[in-house]
This record gives structure tokens, C-alpha cells and sequence, in this order.
């Protein structure tokens, strides 16, 4: 069984800390939107399709405990306002945003209702949001049989070895895992042999999550350091490369964790195909290019200290960005959705012939 990152009941919502692990593993209570503010701001919860879960679920967790007497105009302002500030966050992962999308068109819809109280509002509005947790999941499962049976197609051996970046699992959704989701399903049918996985500097994601998943699940892996990447795509017999994504746009482009540009151009110089594999949510079809993505720079003491310990020769400059942008072409196996493998030329297509399909939640 894969790890539960994200623990919800009607009016309770627990994350696991990710910044303890895996020295500790510590459920923090999340009481409202603002406390899912920090600890998405803080990363104590991150991964893009996470992001916006959590996010979510705090506004259902805060109407819940909203006390009795408001008027449906006045919750509604209330969960406009809360997907707002929501979405400033962290700017880069197009989830939240969507997310927050949806749900204000939803309660723009909802309170006009003429047969609409508070209590429907309220109810209706939750319910919707609960549902995008089964959603995730049943998502990444997906993602993770059409990136397999992609991977064994194309495979020239029996079983093969997977090299992956960052961190895009349990912890990084609702659960099973997006990149890692892949991973997962290619054990379950027995046609794994090996996981690398990079140690993900300077947050170390990879170090920290990724191989704590593996060790977790039984996966057999190894652990490298980032600048190892080429040396073991010459030396380890890599089938494939699959990563994740926090958005994808129209053309393909990829904006990941930092260090995913150069394992695809590494992947490219030794002829090993590299995926990308992501639910639509994280499809940002209103952007035609990568150039157009907001890259988040995060706090230079992140690459300067490790664990409260400075390692870095003070007075020394500091430039963090927290993702770089993959361009279409360096994809050359495809982009995995729960739509099934795609070109990145062929997404946009692909995210639109499936878009009438029925999204509507209900309880």
C-alpha cells in the first residue's frame, strides 16, 4: 500500500509534514485556508496535483466549520476570496490556479440558483471539492498503466531500468503518484528491474521522498546525486527517463523541478526516451509557450545551509529558481495524461477531444 500523504474526513484535514521526513513522520492538522497557505508557501506539502488538493480541501474544511447564520452570498464571497489568496502560494504548478478556476466558476453558478440556500451552497461546494480526491487517485492510476504499457512496448528488454526526478508520488498527489505512479504499475506487472532516482538538489526531494516511497513500497532503487545523471544513462542500461510536471502548455513545454532540462538533454545525447507524465489539470493550454511560464525563485538559503548548518563560504550570491522549462522537443517519447500517451505536438488536440467529457461531482 502506498502512503497516505493526505488524510481527510468531513471537517478534518491532516497532512503528512514532508519538511520532517524521514527522520519523522508527523501529521499536521490543517484548520483553514490560511494554514494551508503556509505550509503549501513552506513546503510542508508540495507536488503540483498535492498543491491544489490540499488547498481545496482547507476551503471544505473552514465551510464546514463555519458556524450557522451566514448567507449564501456571504459564503460564497468567502470561498471566492480563500481561492484567491490560495493561488498565491507558489505561483509555478498550474493545479491550484485551475483548481481555483473551476471551483469560483461552480460558486459563481451555485449562488445564482434560485432554489440555492446557504446550506445547499455550502453542501453542494464541499461535496465538489471532496471529489477531487478520488479523482487524483483514479487519475494517476491511469497515467500509470498508460505509461507502463508505453514503456514495454518500446522496451528491448524483458524488464526494464527507470531513472526519474524529483519527487511524484503519494507524496506529491492524492496518491499512487504521477512519473512515480508509472513506476508503481510497471513493478505491479513485473516488468521492473531497477528505479534511479536523483537525490533532487538543493530541497533534496528526491533524497528525502522519493527513495522513502521506494524503501516504502520495496522497489528496489538506488539513490544519485543530480550531476550523476549522465554517467549512469552510459553505465546503468537506463530504458527510460520519466519525470513529472507542475505545468505543461500548449506546445508541449515543461516547466518541472530545476535539474529536469538537463536530464533531458542528457537523455537526448544517449538515445534513451524521456517522458513526461502529468494529469490534464496540469495542462496550462492558455499558454502557447514555455517562455510565458512564472518561474518561482525560492529563498537562497536553501542552497546555502543544509539541515540549519551553513555550507556554503558566507557573503557568497544566490540564485535559486525552483523550476526550469523543458522545451516540446526534448520530449521524445511523449507526455503521459490519464487520457493515455500523447506528442507533445498532439496535446492540445488530445486535452480537447476529452474535454466534453462529464466533470461534474456530486455527493
Amino acid at each position: 500500500m502506498s502512503l497516505q500523504a493526505v488524510r481527510y474526513r468531513r471537517g478534518s484535514l491532516q497532512i503528512l509534514n514532508q519538511r520532517l521526513l524521514p527522520e519523522h513522520s508527523v501529521y499536521e492538522e490543517i484548520p483553514d485556508v490560511q494554514a494551508a497557505w503556509r505550509a503549501i508557501r513552506e513546503m510542508q506539502v508540495r507536488g503540483a496535483p498535492a498543491i491544489a488538493i490540499v488547498g481545496c480541501l482547507s476551503l471544505a474544511v473552514e465551510l464546514h466549520q463555519r458556524e450557522e447564520g451566514a448567507s449564501r452570498e456571504d459564503l460564497a464571497s468567502f470561498a471566492l476570496e480563500s481561492l484567491g489568496h490560495l493561488v498565491t502560494s507558489r505561483p509555478t504548478a498550474v493545479n491550484m490556479a485551475r483548481a481555483a478556476q473551476e471551483l469560483s466558476d461552480f460558486v459563481t453558478r451555485e449562488v445564482k440558483r434560485p432554489d440555492s440556500t446557504a446550506e445547499s451552497f455550502k453542501e453542494n461546494l464541499i461535496c465538489r471539492i471532496e471529489a477531487m480526491l478520488d479523482k487524483d487517485i483514479q487519475d494517476n492510476k491511469s497515467i500509470g498503466n498508460h505509461g507502463a504499457k508505453h514503456i514495454i512496448s518500446r522496451a528491448k528488454t524483458e524488464k526494464v531500468i527507470i531513472l526519474t526526478h524529483c519527487n511524484t508520488g503519494s507524496l506529491a498527489t492524492a496518491g499512487y503518484g504521477t512519473a512515480l505512479g508509472v513506476i508503481r504499475s510497471l513493478w505491479s506487472m513485473g516488468c521492473l528491474e531497477h528505479v534511479y532516482c536523483t537525490e533532487t538538489r538543493p530541497y533534496n526531494q528526491g533524497a528525502r521522498l522519493t527513495a522513502y516511497e521506494l524503501v516504502h513500497d520495496k522497489i528496489p532503487a538506488t539513490l544519485i546525486a543530480d550531476s550523476m545523471v549522465s554517467m549512469a544513462m552510459k553505465e546503468k542500461g537506463i530504458s527510460a527517463v520519466v519525470v513529472g510536471a507542475d505545468r505543461i502548455v500548449a506546445n508541449g513545454d515543461t516547466a518541472n523541478k530545476i535539474g529536469t532540462y538537463q536530464l533531458a538533454i542528457a537523455a537526448l545525447h544517449h538515445r534513451i526516451p524521456f517522458y513526461v507524465a502529468a494529469p490534464s489539470s496540469s495542462c496550462d493550454l492558455t499558454l502557447e509557450s514555455g517562455g510565458q511560464i512564472v518561474v518561482e525563485e525560492r529563498p537562497g538559503k536553501e542552497l546555502t545551509d543544509f539541515n540549519g548548518a551553513r555550507i556554503a563560504a558566507p557573503g557568497i550570491n544566490v540564485w535559486n529558481p525552483a523550476f526550469d522549462i523543458t522545451p516540446h522537443s526534448l520530449i521524445t517519447a511523449g507526455i503521459i495524461t490519464e487520457f493515455g500517451v500523447h506528442e507533445p505536438g498532439e496535446l492540445r488536440k488530445a486535452l480537447t477531444d476529452n474535454a466534453h467529457r462529464d466533470t461534474s461531482h456530486t455527493c
